[in-house]
């Protein structure tokens, strides 16, 4: 074992024949987040751009988008083998992209443009990033998952965390526009590290590694077949899937709601769009910063001391609490740091803990189900939240009364989660003593 290998298993609980999926795994991440992060602040300062009034109908419009793309999704997973649908989908977005970055380059119905954007980008965040996760949950087995995933988010943060630096960077001396170009490269690179997990996904397969690798790691020469709307009828018929979309849906409730305060307090510093686009990138970057630390330091430890469960409720008890400050003291400070805490708490621990519910269904549940869950429920979770949000101060509630309001279904969040983490362990294989295989070597 090279020097290397040896200080990357002290980082992490990885056994040799499992090095190279892992490494390129967490680099797949890295770029892919690293593209939208770069867009991230961008699409903030649209959605100021766009009219803060008009917000709950871009979330709603986003919603319908995701809807729409449905049975465009299942179509594509039910015929097209993985290897050639997750890139396709990459170069996809990365054509998108570049579309954006003329429409902003030549100034083209700028209004329309930045409703459009945000839409956009809102579809390519969950989309790119549920692929990626199913991708994992296909190629790691529950046991793998609690040891491997905290650092493969890791690789996620440390990508989130080089997109604000870009943007912070290079926004206000190139322009928002020029940002696009630096994106479609990065999203471009995720997709070379998906080609060469596939082949250490076949070297998997062809070294008979069954103990470092779940049955499906390797590439499949055909698509997963089935109806287009598969995916929602699995989620509807199954209690399991269905809490995941509850859990999903809390989520996406009370990220909402923060949201919509982060906007109006951002409108109200500047009303430069290049210098807002940098306020967002300094927040980005605060947060994935405490995020790296936490995944690298204990993200891997807390999953397999206490399983997906608890983890997956540390998000709502961190909502809880959040929320309870801003009943009582509702000021700017408290809302930036719930906002960093919470989105680190959700990417660092959480989010690892959602996705290792998804390591025991079945494969089709993994792609069809799973798209619907973190991109259906979730942005009709945003509309709905979003219509609710703007309700409630229609009639007149104070930010530190809907606060207050949200404690209680935080704590009902956090419930929900125990409860998946238990169905979780009884779905999981019995755990196997560690083998110890041969590293595979890079071709």
């Amino acid at each position: 074992m090279s020097a290397a290998q040896s200080l990357l298993t002290r980082i992490v609980a990885v056994r040799p024949g499992e090095i190279r999926a892992l490494l390129w795994s967490f680099a797949y991440f890295f770029f892919l987040l690293a593209a939208y992060y770069v867009l991230r602040p961008v699409r903030d300062e649209m959605g100021i751009a766009g009219g803060i009034r008009n917000l709950p109908w871009l979330f709603t419009a986003t919603f319908f988008v995701m809807l729409a793309a449905v049975p465009v999704f299942g179509a594509i997973v039910a015929r097209v083998p993985r290897r050639r649908f997750i890139p396709l989908v990459y170069h996809f977005f990365a054509v998108n992209i570049l579309i954006f970055w003329v429409l902003l380059t030549f100034k083209i119905a700028m209004a329309d443009t930045a409703r459009v954007f945000f839409v956009w980008i809102s579809v390519f965040n969950l989309f790119a990033v549920s692929v990626f996760w199913s991708f994992m949950a296909d190629l790691y087995q529950s046991e793998q998952g609690k040891r491997l995933f905290g650092f493969i988010a890791a690789g996620g943060s440390a990508g989130a965390l080089l997109g604000p630096l870009i943007a912070v960077g290079l926004a206000e001396a190139v322009g928002r526009a020029n940002l696009l170009l630096i994106a479609a490269l990065l999203l471009e690179i995720a997709v070379l590290c998906v080609m060469r997990l596939e082949t250490a996904a076949t070297a998997f397969k062809k070294n008979g590694d069954a103990a470092s690798v779940s049955p499906s790691a390797a590439p499949h020469d055909a698509g997963l077949g089935g109806s287009w709307i598969a995916g929602l009828m699995m989620v509807l018929r199954s209690p399991y899937l269905a809490g995941i979309a509850l859990w999903v849906a809390l989520l996406s409730l009370a990220g909402t709601f923060l949201y919509f305060q982060q906007a109006n307090i951002v409108a109200a510093l500047s009303d430069d769009p290049n210098r807002r686009t940098a306020i967002f990138a300094r927040i980005d970057l605060a947060v994935s910063l405490l995020t790296i630390i936490v995944q690298f330091v204990i993200t891997g430890k807390i999953i397999r001391r206490f399983g997906a469960g608890p983890a997956a409720a540390f998000l709502p008890f961190v909502f809880a609490l959040g929320f309870l400050a801003l009943a009582l003291t509702p000021m700017l400070w408290v809302v930036i740091a719930f906002q960093a805490t919470q989105r680190a708490a959700n990417f660092a621990i959480s989010n690892p803990a959602r996705e290792l519910l998804f390591t025991v269904v079945e494969r089709e549940e993994k792609y069809k189900a799973k798209y619907v869950i973190d991109n259906v429920v979730f942005r009709g979770g945003d509309a709905v939240s979003g219509w609710l949000f703007h309700a409630l101060r229609g009639f007149g509630m104070e930010l530190s009364s809907i606060s207050l309001a949200t404690v209680p279904v935080a704590l009902g969040w956090l419930a929900l989660a125990l409860t998946l983490g238990r169905a979780h362990e009884q779905r999981a294989p019995e755990k196997t003593p560690p083998v110890t295989v041969s590293p595979q070597s890079p071709r």
